[in-house]
């Protein structure tokens, strides 16, 4: 079941002396489950269901709420202009209204790439062709946003699938994340968070496949009856190609990915350390070197900053963009004509960088909402990003609507002893699953504990959620698994296992559906809206008494 593939690279303290070594090939790649279409099957319908929640009532808030006032904006210029525009102060209410004539002035100052914004600004296309889609509506904003909700969680189920060898454990890490409220309230606005979840956890996914496949290249070489000892260049890494196209599309996002490019890079050239010393490689390092490290630096840095770089094509290729003309005129005049512009250009886009970089170093705010990185995983400050105390739609006098960005709490929370667990796992048995969530959970959380003068808000938490929820299921493949090397108390444990698991489901479910009014801009009473928001900093932030 699913504790065998958990615990299939732990060798158990005491086997049984009829115990068969394990052959090179389940060392190296252990097999998928099977029947195949069973774990697409699976990742499909609770996709399904993910955007199921997802997309109903998405057009509700009816208006720009919170920081879609930025990027709905910034999205809608970019198709119109391929730069973002300044526009007018009451753009809001036009774009509510579905007008499109918003603009005045030229290029604006905006602070982040553009890849997620062109996100929405191609979701909002997409949608006004349907028979029943709007150009320019709260709709349109918005569903690229879901469709990257839904995307992240396919992604999770088949990622979690192949890395516990266990259908059962990667449709719940589906689940799971469907039901976190940070994933979804941030999977219906038109922000550029789920985005960079979205490419931040395709790549890592990729690199897993990556890993997969070479050591399944070892395994035949083996197999074929070669010398697996000295074996050299291992093929083509498409995967690893793959994860570097998708590093850059989540830099092109925000800059935050680059922590996580930095620490997905380092671990994909120690798996492939680790794959060659596990087919018997005694020295490997000069192979390793030469054959792996380098060329992972090229199919993932270097294609990463290319795709970042492509990414700036519209502010690049047209003229009116913020400090486009910057560096006219300063390019030496012995350069061709053919290269000065190009070299303008790129100085231009280098000193843009530059004013984009101090405006974060120098960012400050009195926000209600702010949180420090600590408070992110014990979910002490969430942030309310709508609240409508008129609404209509409640059986009650005075009905309330509002969007509460919050994880669900009981997730997090087990998040916590989750990934205490996989350190202890990790420490003990050096288990690369373990190793590799403890990594992902450590780059997208504890650099920001460098900037504490920083405003910083817990939705900058949602990038390192999926990983949180990978410790979760591995954590339940353990507990489910426990026993093994007692068959005395097997079934007992089993049972045991069996039973947690079915609490921390249902935990989930339970605690999703009482926060999902206000999760979803749902009319509820007045006297009742309150009653899921346990604590006052709950509703309040830091203005709470």
């Amino acid at each position: 079941m699913t504790s065998t593939a958990l615990h299939s690279e732990v060798p158990p303290s005491n086997p049984p002396a009829a115990a068969q070594p394990p052959t090179l090939r389940s060392r190296l790649a252990p097999r998928l489950p099977s029947p195949w279409w069973l774990g697409w099957l699976g990742a499909l319908v609770v996709a399904g269901f993910a955007g199921a929640l997802r997309f109903f009532n998405l057009g509700q808030p009816d208006r720009i709420y919170f920081d879609e006032t930025y990027y709905a904006n910034n999205a809608y210029s970019l198709w119109e202009f391929g730069y973002e525009h300044e526009s007018l102060d009451h753009a809001d209410n036009l774009l509510s209204n579905g007008e499109g004539n918003i603009w005045t002035g030229g290029g604006d100052f905006i602070v982040h790439p553009p890849v997620g914004k062109w996100m929405i600004a191609l979701g909002d296309w997409l949608y006004s062709l349907l028979p029943f889609g709007t150009a320019v509506s709260p709709e349109g904003w918005r569903v690229a946003s879901a469709v990257a909700g839904v995307l992240s969680v396919l992604i999770l189920v088949r990622l979690a699938t192949r890395m516990t060898r266990s259908v059962l454990l990667g449709c719940t890490a589906g689940l799971i994340m469907a039901l976190d409220g940070l994933h979804f309230t941030l999977s219906r606005v038109a922000m550029v968070d789920i985005f960079l979840t979205l490419w931040i956890l395709a790549g890592f996914a990729c690199l897993v496949i990556d890993r997969d496949q070479t050591r399944e290249r070892l395994a035949r070489i083996a197999e074929a009856g070669a010398d697996v000892t000295t074996a050299g260049w291992l093929g083509m890494r498409w995967w690893r190609l793959a994860a570097g196209l998708c590093f850059g599309l989540a830099i092109g996002t925000k800059w935050s990915a680059l922590f996580f490019v930095a620490a997905f890079g380092l671990l994909t050239v120690a798996w492939d350390y680790g794959a060659r010393r596990s087919a018997g490689q005694r020295r490997p390092l000069g192979r390793w070197f030469g054959f792996d490290a380098v060329p992972a630096f090229s199919q993932t840095v270097v294609v990463a900053a290319v795709v970042y770089l492509v990414s700036w094509s519209g502010w690049l290729f047209t003229r009116g963009g913020y400090n486009r003309d910057h560096a006219d005129g300063m390019a030496p005049d012995w350069l061709p004509g053919f290269v000065r512009a190009p070299v303008e250009a790129l100085w231009s886009l280098a000193d843009y960088h530059s004013r984009m970089m101090n405006f974060h170093s120098n960012l400050s705010s009195d926000h209600s909402y702010i949180s420090a990185p600590w408070e992110w995983v014990v979910m002490r400050t969430p942030v309310l990003f709508h609240y409508n105390g008129d609404a209509t739609g409640c059986d009650a006098g005075s009905c309330v609507t509002s969007v509460v960005s919050i994880g669900t709490p009981v997730i997090w929370w087990l998040g916590i002893i989750a990934v205490t667990v996989m350190f202890g796992w990790w420490i003990t048995f050096r288990d690369w699953r373990a190793g590799a969530v403890l990594l992902a959970v450590a780059a997208g959380w504890l650099p920001w504990f460098a900037y504490p003068d920083r405003p910083m808000f817990l939705f900058y938490a949602l990038p390192f959620l999926p990983f949180l929820v990978l410790a979760i299921v591995l954590a339940l493949g353990l507990v489910m698994g426990a026993g093994e090397d007692s068959p005395r108390f097997a079934p007992y444990l089993r049972a045991v296992g069996g039973v947690v698991f079915g609490v921390v489901v249902l935990l989930t479910i339970a605690h999703f559906a009482y926060l999902y009014p206000v999760l979803s801009a749902y009319p509820v009473p007045e006297e009742s809206w309150r009653d899921p928001l346990w604590f006052e900093v709950w509703v309040y932030g830091r203005d709470a008494s």
